[in-house]
């Protein structure tokens, strides 16, 4: 089998978890099904991340990526969201020659013991 763009496309919503690709200017350029579920309306492909997040948030992501630059990290956590019981991670997207063209925003859900089955489309339906 190919990998196709459509095929990829179909990988990355079949998972679980909001996946929004941002570029180095902060425009969402790929969002998967969860993403777009759960932030309808707040962000869309080709809009600035910033209708979504503050001022506070953009100097944490500069810093990010100026480390991520530096070659200093590939992954941080960035938050422990009690509202909605998820730790949040920062993730840089290299391209093949080393630079950072972009990231995304990697969510855990920190899940109850009562029900660890419960699927995450389920959880972000309830809670949305």
């Amino acid at each position: 089998m190919e990998i196709t763009k459509d095929v990829l496309a179909a990988i990355i919503d079949a998972y679980p978890y909001e996946l929004i690709f941002a570029d180095r200017t902060h425009t969402a350029r790929l969002m998967n099904a969860a993403a777009r579920r759960r932030y309808a309306g707040r962000v869309e492909v080709g809009a600035s991340l910033f209708g979504c997040h503050n001022e506070h948030s953009r100097a944490k992501i500069e810093e990010f990526l100026a480390a991520a630059d530096a070659a200093d990290t590939t992954e941080k956590f960035e938050v422990l969201n009690t509202r909605h019981a998820e730790r949040e991670f920062f993730v840089p997207v290299v391209d093949a020659g080393g630079k950072v063209i972009g990231y995304f925003e990697r969510h855990e859900t920190v899940w109850s013991t009562d029900d660890p089955s419960q699927p995450l489309g389920d959880y972000w339906e309830r809670s949305l």
